[in-house]
């Protein structure tokens, strides 16, 4: 892509697609957690670390560490994780995450951090001495401490115990984030991963117990022969257990997951799943949560509840740990991308024999010209319920965001969005098919890379 200072640099965001025609797709297009996707990604010129981080600010970053392992892989995940790793891998993947972040720390001397996520794959899949080296490193090679940060850290159900939990309390970790996906057997089945409902209430119990500030559920929709009972008996199981956070996730079947064999999803499957987030959505709702965006829903917080000054518009995040990927105002990069188990297991052997010297280049990922971090800027702010504020647009951008994205007015024509108070915000029509009005929003060139990326190595 062209570089954002480079001569022939033109800032022209025009999409050709009308998005009435668009979004015949469906509301279910693709899921816009990060912009751009990482099958954009491509093979980079190496640069170390610190030439990467030069002119960066580094007084607020974003600190995500990714662990790359899990007990079983769910039959709709294409995360990057291995499923019951030998033995000795975690131990030999600790090692090398601690010379990653001994590399991070020499090559940024001066960073901050301003908040730490803890993801994967599941963390908790490491055993009580795999975790204490885990948490170590980042205290004690990063000075990262989750007594001063917000730690955010995912756990599931089948891995974590009180033993796991008592660490992570130590630790700092101030919200828990476990996927339940659903309260009914039928439905965890179909979705492909074995579940045991009394080992999930017996989880939620012991977070509740040590009385972490914020609890995360996740749930899916969507499953096949999911009704609406049964999908509003799991909402309601849910909210008694008092969740501070409820994400509701559409089920999507992805390439080479192990749900990828069915067909695409039908029209009626589509206006099925659409009918079963409009009934979560209201029923969470009812119960006093409010939206945050189409997937999450939290109780209103306390001011002093797992709070931070990053902002994902504007802020940088660094990644540790190979399936990680961080993103500097220009640049993401990251880990090669895998799906199959045989990818990922080569990518994870691959960074383990790694030495510091190679863990200090980025060698993988995508530059970003004017026009993506514009477009970034919108697709981050707007997916929102608070929307975008187009004077901090203007502010940072010098120019208007309807100038710069005339095909915005599509989606107030459409009633898809409104502009009030000097801000742009999604209507509840266009919240809710937020994961098709993300992919219309994509860049020409970026959608182009995702369409043109092999997945015979994936």
């Amino acid at each position: 892509m062209t570089a954002p200072n480079s001569p022939n640099s033109q800032v022209t965001h025009r999409v050709d697609r009308d998005l009435e025609t668009f979004l015949q797709q469906g509301p279910y297009v693709g899921y816009c957690y990060s912009y751009p996707h990482k099958t954009a990604y491509r093979n980079l010129p190496a640069r170390s670390l610190e030439d990467v981080w030069r002119d960066e600010p580094q007084d607020s970053l974003f600190l995500y560490v990714h662990v790359p392992f899990c007990e079983f892989r769910c039959g709709f995940c294409n995360l990057f994780t291995l499923s019951q790793p030998d033995a000795d891998l975690p131990r030999d993947w600790l090692a090398a995450f601690q010379r990653e972040a001994t590399v991070l720390r020499e090559q940024l001397p001066d960073a901050s951090f301003g908040q730490i996520a803890i993801g994967g794959g599941t963390p908790t899949y490491l055993n009580g001495s795999e975790l204490e080296s885990l948490f170590t490193t980042l205290n004690e090679v990063l000075r990262v401490s989750g007594q001063r940060l917000p730690v955010s850290m995912e756990v599931s159900p089948a891995t974590v115990d009180a033993a796991k939990l008592k660490q992570m309390k130590d630790f700092g970790v101030d919200r828990v984030s476990m996927g339940v996906q659903s309260f009914d057997g039928k439905d965890v089945g179909a979705m492909g991963r074995p579940q045991d409902l009394a080992t999930v209430m017996g989880s939620i119990e012991q977070i509740k117990k040590l009385d972490f500030p914020i609890m995360n559920l996740d749930l899916i929709y969507g499953a096949s022969g999911q009704t609406a009972d049964s999908w509003l008996d799991s909402v309601e199981r849910t909210i008694d257990c008092d969740p501070e956070e409820v994400y509701l996730y559409p089920l999507y079947v992805r390439e080479l997951t192990g749900l990828s064999r069915r067909r695409k999803a039908s029209p009626v499957q589509d206006r099925h799943r659409l009918d079963l987030y409009h009934a979560g959505r209201d029923r969470l709702l009812q119960r006093g949560y409010q939206q945050v965006s189409m997937r999450m829903f939290r109780k209103p917080l306390p001011s002093s509840s797992h709070k931070s000054d990053y902002r994902c518009q504007e802020d940088a995040m660094v990644g540790l740990g190979c399936g990680s990927r961080s993103y500097t105002g220009k640049l993401h990069y990251g880990s090669r991308y895998g799906v199959r188990q045989r990818a990922i297991s080569a990518i994870v052997q691959h960074y383990v024999g790694q030495s510091e010297d190679e863990l200090a280049n980025v060698e993988f990922g995508i530059e970003l010209d004017e026009n993506e971090i514009r477009r970034r800027h919108l697709i981050l702010s707007l997916f929102l319920t608070e929307g975008m504020c187009e004077q901090e647009y203007q502010q940072r951008f010098g120019q208007s965001v309807l100038d710069d994205f005339p095909q915005l007015s599509q989606l107030l024509e459409l009633g898809f969005a409104v502009r009030t108070d000097d801000r742009l915000t999604l209507t509840q029509k266009g919240i809710a098919w937020s994961d098709s009005i993300g992919p219309w929003l994509y860049g020409a060139e970026v959608r182009q890379r995702m369409e043109g990326y092999s997945w015979d190595s994936a």
